[in-house]
């Protein structure tokens, strides 16, 4: 009974050992990651980079496309370090695609205080709900369908106000996707600490889209409500 008391606590040691080990990798990897989304953000912004400067579905559809093969090609090579390649090409290209919002609040004549503000908020997010995560150890996968479906109805909203155009639809998207992405901050944090995702690779891929999803989202609400014109 003892050598079995033993053994049980070993292997809980090992296993701790291990989330921690992918907690810290995927904080070591998110931070590594914005070094080429600013790079691709301040190079769009310069060039004036518009990725829907076209007919706004057929751009949205083409960066679905990119953006999903970016990410299962990351999901197909997660175990080498192609994956980690992969990852910082996928964040240098969602840098540019950041340009194009990043634009239009350097519109305003406070736009540079927005973006610090909203880059301030999803910083003081994610912080608090990874804190939370880390330290309660409480395990958020409950979550995960919930957050599924709110995923899904803020991307059907999203492409039905590309032909509606409706200012209150887009401020209620924003609103709802800085919720639904902040508490996928918790699920997917949660999901490390308890050894729900071993792989840092994927993890990373998750939480980063949380992070700037939840950026975007307090942007545009911050331009909306606080941006001043000239």
């Amino acid at each position: 009974m003892q050598q079995q008391f033993r053994i049980t606590g070993q292997a809980t040691q090992v296993a701790s050992l291990q989330q921690n080990k992918v907690l810290r990798n995927t904080y070591a990897l998110l931070a590594l990651s914005m070094i080429p989304t600013v790079i691709g953000a301040l190079v769009g912004v310069q060039m004036g980079f518009s990725f829907f400067a076209g007919s706004p579905m057929i751009s949205f559809m083409v960066f679905l496309g990119v953006a999903f093969g970016f990410m299962w090609g990351i999901e197909r090579t997660k175990n080498s370090g192609m994956g980690v390649v992969l990852l910082l090409g996928f964040t240098f290209f969602m840098g540019l695609m950041l340009s194009r919002i990043l634009q239009v609040a350097l519109g305003f004549s406070n736009g540079p205080t927005l973006i610090a503000t909203a880059a301030g908020g999803t910083g003081a997010i994610f912080f608090t709900l990874a804190g939370i995560a880390t330290v309660t150890k409480k395990d958020f996968s409950f979550l995960g369908k919930f957050l599924f479906i709110g995923v899904i109805v803020v991307l059907l909203a999203a492409v039905a106000n590309i032909f509606f155009q409706i200012p209150a639809l887009s401020l209620t998207i924003s609103a709802v996707a800085v919720l639904v992405f902040s508490a996928y901050i918790l699920y997917d944090i949660s999901r490390i600490v308890n050894g729900g995702e071993t792989n840092y690779i994927s993890a990373t891929l998750a939480v980063y889209l949380d992070v700037y999803n939840v950026f975007v989202s307090l942007l545009n609400l911050l331009m909306a409500f606080s941006g001043e014109r000239d």
